[in-house]
């Protein structure tokens, strides 16, 4: 479906602020991109994750008693965390230790919460 004929159907009540707000929108890539970083978000044993790794640098096991979960799956949720980059890792001999990637994770984090908690 083309543009035209998406639009023939629209009422465009003021066409500056139309054409001003469709050329300072983000490309669709980037708009994308963001909607996968928020899906990551969509998870409560990710969320549990960063929280944890909020307050501590942590290995899988620990990761995995504080969330009443299996090492398996907090792995393969860890995994999902390191591709979106909101996690990194370093290893300690055998030991592999997570924290948040950045300070972004934590602030995007904080945001949330601050919204969710507005009265």
């Amino acid at each position: 479906m083309n543009e035209e004929l998406i639009n023939e159907d629209i009422q465009i009540v003021d066409e500056r602020k139309v054409k001003k707000v469709k050329e300072t929108l983000p490309s669709d890539e980037l708009i994308f991109d963001l909607a996968e970083l928020f899906k990551v978000f969509g998870d409560s044993t990710r969320m549990k994750i960063i929280c944890a790794l909020l307050e501590e640098e942590l290995c899988v096991g620990d990761i995995a008693s504080i969330t009443n979960s299996t090492p398996s799956a907090i792995s393969h949720q860890l995994r999902v965390l390191k591709q979106s980059k909101l996690v990194k890792y370093r290893k300690e001999g055998k030991i592999v230790y997570y924290s948040l990637d950045d300070d972004h994770v934590k602030q995007i984090f904080e945001k949330g919460r601050e919204h969710i908690e507005e009265v």
